[in-house]
């Protein structure tokens, strides 16, 4: 069956592809270094289809692959699509933080409809996948995720407790003082590193997401991403550091394709 339209976000280490067919939506995704056999494959299997492109590598894509294309903003497309998966999960928000943790991380604001890019940062992904084969010897994502399930940050990470003990501290002491302050000690495991890295990931996303907040006077801050998607460290993570800084995390169904499916819904 053709597609009646389809929309492709195309980001720095994966392809995310959003198409209605038989007024369903569906999702397909692939990583980067599979870009012409997949694109040739849907060039000739959806010929004619009307296609909208978004993310880093559009261009690149409308050059090679889809010349009559149309490309869309990256911020505008997730939002449109953010939105829209908010409203399939039952939810509405009139404002509200995006935070697209994919390769690196863009933090856009939501007010009344109208998108923008308030914030970013280079720790993502990316970060997740290089710096974890660094640390672990791993390249696999599923890997990665599952040794950090697996171990304790706190073994990797300098403590507020480890700090000032053995004194009571001030402030709360499980609280991070130093992330990998320990990692000079031999007996920390790849299991431990991994959950390092992904607490520094958590840390640095909801610290930089809560201050954009407090700046736009924003309650609800959405995490979409494909590093958030079968990522339950992270996400557990997410939550726990955005409540405890007064705000409330939401995280909706399929929130990896929010350019993609917001890049098809531009049709």
């Amino acid at each position: 069956m053709k597609p009646a339209k389809i929309g492709i976000d195309a980001g720095g280490s994966l392809l995310k592809i959003a198409f209605e067919e038989q007024g369903q939506i569906h999702y397909k995704s692939y990583p980067i270094d599979e870009l012409h056999s997949s694109m040739n494959w849907l060039k000739m299997t959806a010929a004619d289809t009307p296609i909208v492109l978004t993310g880093g590598k559009a261009g690149y894509l409308k050059k090679e692959f889809f010349q009559n294309a149309r490309i869309v903003p990256e911020f505008e497309s997730s939002g449109i699509g953010g939105s829209y998966l908010l409203k399939q999960d039952g939810l509405s928000y009139e404002n509200f933080l995006l935070i697209n943790i994919g390769t690196g991380t863009s933090i856009c604001l939501n007010s009344g409809g109208k998108i923008s890019r308030v914030s970013g940062s280079g720790i993502g992904g990316g970060t997740l996948m290089g710096l974890g084969s660094l640390l672990t010897g791993e390249k696999d994502f599923s890997r990665l995720v599952s040794l950090a399930g697996s171990g304790k940050a706190e073994n990797a990470d300098l403590m507020v407790k480890d700090i000032y003990s053995p004194f009571d501290p001030p402030l709360d002491g499980s609280l991070t003082a130093s992330n990998f302050g320990k990692i000079n000690d031999d007996q920390v495991s790849k299991e431990d590193k991994a959950a390092s890295l992904i607490n520094m990931i958590a840390e640095t996303m909801v610290l930089l997401s809560t201050q954009a907040a407090v700046r736009h006077q924003i309650g609800d801050i959405i995490y979409i991403g494909s590093t958030v998607q079968h990522n339950e460290p992270l996400k557990h993570l997410l939550k726990k550091y955005t409540a405890m800084l007064g705000k409330n995390p939401v995280f909706i169904q399929n929130g990896a394709y929010c350019g993609a499916i917001g890049a098809m819904l531009s049709l």
